[in-house]
């Protein structure tokens, strides 16, 4: 890279990095991401990289970041289609079994709260935290949506209720790779339906 570098053409070389950084992450995790490996893939030197990114820690953050982005994206935009209520948290749910479909294979987010979960305070940790929690809150808030039109008991808690969700998303992760998609994924709406049933109205 040079001084004479227009943005178009680093903004490009920049998201074929972290593209390339997302595919060796889904099966090293973050904290397998060689920045060796990755120069190698793209064709660049390892200084190349780094003046795209600070530092390593740097490229797992914006690599973080985009991945994040992906997932409300694919999750939401569809789903905000949908009318307040159950239809529209059935809709995030079924994306996000979709997601795992796709995905069965490696989660950069998932694999990422297990790596950092009992490491010391870092940035790291800190943006997974983030990352796990609002999307937390998203479901609550979805939860309290399909409150408000009366599709969910009064007494419903929010908070509890997109806990046992997001549990029962993550045994379809776990399943989904050593038992195979489908399987996984009617066990894991059986559930889903069950647990709706024991909050209706």
């Amino acid at each position: 890279m040079n001084a004479v570098t227009t943005p178009s053409k680093g903004a490009a070389t920049r998201e074929l990095i972290l593209e390339h950084a997302y595919q060796l992450a889904r099966h090293d995790g973050l904290e397998g991401l060689s920045i060796g490996a990755l120069a190698l893939g793209v064709g660049m030197s390892k200084s190349g990289v780094f003046a795209h990114f600070g530092s390593r820690e740097d490229l797992q953050l914006a690599l973080l970041d985009a991945v994040s982005t992906r997932f409300i994206e694919f999750i939401m935009l569809p789903a905000l289609k949908q009318p307040r209520g159950m239809r529209r948290l059935r809709t995030m749910i079924e994306n996000w079994v979709e997601w795992g479909h796709i995905h069965q294979s490696g989660c950069i987010l998932l694999s990422a709260a297990v790596e950092y979960d009992g490491r010391a305070d870092g940035a790291l940790r800190e943006r997974v935290l983030k990352q796990q929690s609002d999307w937390r809150r998203e479901l609550a808030r979805a939860v309290s949506l399909t409150m408000q039109v009366g599709e969910l008991g009064p007494d419903t808690d929010p908070e509890q209720l997109a806990f046992e969700i997001y549990a029962l998303m993550l045994g379809l992760h776990h399943d989904a790779g050593l038992f195979g998609f489908e399987q996984a994924s009617s066990r894991t709406w059986k559930a889903l339906d069950r647990l709706f049933a024991s909050y209706q109205p």
